[in-house]
């Protein structure tokens, strides 16, 4: 098994998406990126939540089509779903496995999902400069 970002166990499918998503967010300068880990939880929506933000509806939809275009390039997946375009302020993409938040600051301090889901493993990566 390899060790995704949580430093838990995640097949090699899982950790490679996780990966590639982070990546992608850091290159479109996105911050804040929190990896909630569900495993062991019987009733978690997916395996992971990613949860990041941007600082514009632009970049946040920016975030949110350079995920999907690193993902789709690197690893041959497309999303199952995806919404919240239409006013960009949090876009959630659904991996099955993962899913992918990307919020206005505002908008995730209202919804607050890493308090929602405070009982799972949850790690803050460090944001690039």
């Amino acid at each position: 098994m390899i060790k995704d970002t949580t430093g838990r166990n995640a097949t090699p499918e899982t950790a490679k998406l996780i990966d590639t998503t982070i990546e992608a967010i850091r290159n479109r300068k996105g911050c804040r990126i929190v990896n909630i880990n569900f495993s062991g939880m019987e009733t978690a929506p997916a395996r992971n939540f990613i949860i990041c933000q941007g600082n514009s509806t632009s970049q946040v939809a920016a975030i949110a089509d350079n995920i999907r275009e690193e993902v789709r390039e690197k690893l041959g997946l497309k999303p199952f779903n995806y919404d919240g375009y239409r006013n960009s302020q949090w876009i959630v993409i659904d991996y099955g496995t993962i899913m992918v938040h990307v919020f206005l600051p505002d908008i995730r301090k209202f919804y607050n999902l890493e308090d929602l889901w405070s009982d799972a493993a949850q790690s803050e990566l460090p944001d690039e400069d």
